[in-house]
């Protein structure tokens, strides 16, 4: 069946309307603030294929990789009014706090049409450490519950001997398991809403349409692809150790242009590390599936089509493809942001005018837990300098590449959780120099009022984020607790009273300074926003209550 154009995309926004429906039932049902206020979470709709159709422009590590969660639960052979949970990062998963609920769809009887599919940052899944992310792990078990494919509900009532397991391994049983239940209702909404569409339009339409808008989104993509110069592009990059040792861990990357296709091979990338920035392969293709978003007309439709352009080679074993038992949990965060930074360096030398300099590269994620049968778990991922862009300045204080969370407002930490926020606000003259100047970063300090786990991964701490076309670099973090540096990854135990200061990344900057409007330097001098280096000294507390996505 063909659709007149029409037709498909009135069909293709109320598809897309599906899964931005689905995000706000579970951002508002949820009683975390990780999911509610930070709205660390992400909704997709998928066809009976297992084809991603529509996505909310959510978290981009999300979802990138939710296609091997919907793989995963169709090996099971799923039957309408059930849903799937998993989490196992090497069958489906991204690291184990990321918890996926899978969904089919079934046509009034008439076998399985789609599948809703959430998935939602939990603020603990067991493990080590309160939060679920020790710095120091070395294998998955340390990191958390990790959970297969299991049927966790039927006809929307949860199946209690599989809840009471997950319930048992997890601190804060109460909050997950009303979690949990806003990701079902967030299926069930999905259910509900392409229901209608096929009570409206019929299967065949339906299906129709599925087809027809992975198609145009396939030929948009190859199109600009083949508007690229053909020809192999390399860079690499490097992290600043594996949360075991500091020693460097490269990335490497060559990307190979030719017609309308796009291979991608990370020869040369480490090998699988000790410590817990493995990051799992689909992570790793979620990272390039960004990275071409990033380069491409950004009103492509998101879906399977966007990625069928591409071929993704990773070596077995390596750091972007690890085998069990290894952990991962940093990979998910701040690996996945590296291999974005690299992927964009070999693009700019395709497509210099798509893309900026570095953004600030990392995560910045902080946990704050306490133990015991009343603890508590804070996580919070930290925004900062997103890079200068070949025709205007970076943006301040905003979540860069792969995650795309909020912040938590003051008002809802303090009134959740035992800390108070000391400072927070702007770091002056972090941003890197150039013609258009990088964004600045962020200095965030919180007080903890009773005894706690404390728990650090972070990135560019040694290494700036880098300016680009002869702009300088953007500052690089620092970590603090009680005014002295920790490094970048740390599990530490803190008495109370005890402050932690994350200073974040400011963004590099773009083209030489001295083609710098001199109305725009003369602004910087205003706003302290000319230079390179940190002075957390001068901050004082905003009363900014959100950081916006980029």
């Amino acid at each position: 069946m063909t659709l007149d154009a029409v037709s498909l995309e009135v069909l293709r926004n109320q598809l897309a309307g599906i899964a931005e429906e689905m995000g706000r039932v579970l951002i508002r049902s949820a009683h975390s603030p990780n999911i509610k206020e930070r709205q660390d979470c992400s909704t997709a709709l998928f066809d009976a294929e297992g084809r991603m159709v529509a996505q909310a422009e959510h978290i981009p590590v999300h979802l990138g990789a939710m296609p091997e969660a919907v793989a995963a639960v169709r090996e099971r052979d799923p039957s309408p009014g059930e849903a799937y949970v998993l989490n196992d990062p090497f069958a489906g998963g991204t690291h184990l706090p990321d918890v996926t609920i899978v969904a089919p769809i079934d046509a009034e009887g008439d076998g399985v049409v789609g599948y809703g599919v959430t998935r939602a940052h939990h603020g603990d899944v067991g493990g080590a450490t309160p939060g679920s992310m020790p710095a120091g792990a070395t294998e998955i078990f340390q990191e958390g519950l990790r959970v297969p494919a299991v049927r966790l509900a039927v006809d929307g009532e949860f199946d209690r001997d599989v809840l009471s397991l997950l319930l048992a391994n997890v601190r804060n049983a109460d909050q997950r398991r009303a979690d949990l239940r806003a990701q079902l209702a967030a299926t069930d909404r999905a259910a509900r809403r392409l229901r209608e569409l096929l009570d409206e339009h019929g299967r065949e339409t339906i299906e129709s349409a599925f087809d027809s808008v992975i198609e145009y989104s396939r030929r948009r993509v190859r199109s600009e692809l083949e508007a690229m110069p053909d020809g192999t592009y390399a860079a690499s990059d490097r992290l600043e150790g594996d949360g075991v040792t500091d020693r460097e861990i490269p990335i490497r990357v060559a990307l190979t242009v030719d017609g309308d296709a796009l291979a991608v091979d990370f020869a040369g990338t480490a090998e699988q590390v000790a410590g817990n920035m493995n990051a799992p392969r689909a992570v790793a293709k979620s990272a390039v599936y960004f990275a071409l978003r990033a380069v491409t007309d950004p009103e492509i439709p998101p879906n399977e089509g966007c990625y069928r352009p591409v071929s993704v080679s990773i070596p077995t074993g390596s750091l972007l493809d690890p085998t069990p038992p290894a952990a991962v949990v940093g990979g998910n965060v701040e690996t996945s942001q590296r291999v974005m930074d690299v992927v964009l360096s070999a693009f700019a030398e395709a497509v210099p005018e798509a893309v900026p300099a570095q953004g600030q590269g990392t995560m910045n994620n902080l946990i704050v837990g306490g133990r015991g049968v009343d603890g508590f778990t804070y996580y919070e991922t930290i925004g900062g300098g997103f890079g200068a862009r070949p025709d205007r300045d970076g943006v301040d204080g905003v979540q860069v590449g792969m995650t795309n969370t909020l912040n938590t407002p003051i008002e809802a930490l303090e009134a959740e959780y035992p800390l108070r926020v000391e400072r927070y606000g702007l770091r002056a003259e972090s941003g890197g120099r150039g013609e258009y100047r990088g964004g600045l970063g962020i200095v965030r300090s919180i007080t903890v009022e009773r005894e706690a786990t404390v728990s650090l991964l972070t990135e560019r701490r040694r290494f700036r984020p880098r300016g680009l076309r002869g702009g300088g670099d953007g500052a690089a973090g620092e970590n603090r607790i009680d005014g002295s540096p920790v490094p970048a990854k740390t599990t530490v135990d803190v008495e109370a009273g005890s402050t932690v200061t994350v200073a974040t990344p400011g963004g590099g900057g773009y083209g030489d300074t001295e083609r710098r409007d001199e109305g725009a330097i003369e602004r910087d001098r205003a706003d302290g926003k000319a230079g390179a280096e940190m002075e957390p000294e001068t901050e004082t507390r905003t009363d900014a209550d959100r950081t916006d996505g980029s």
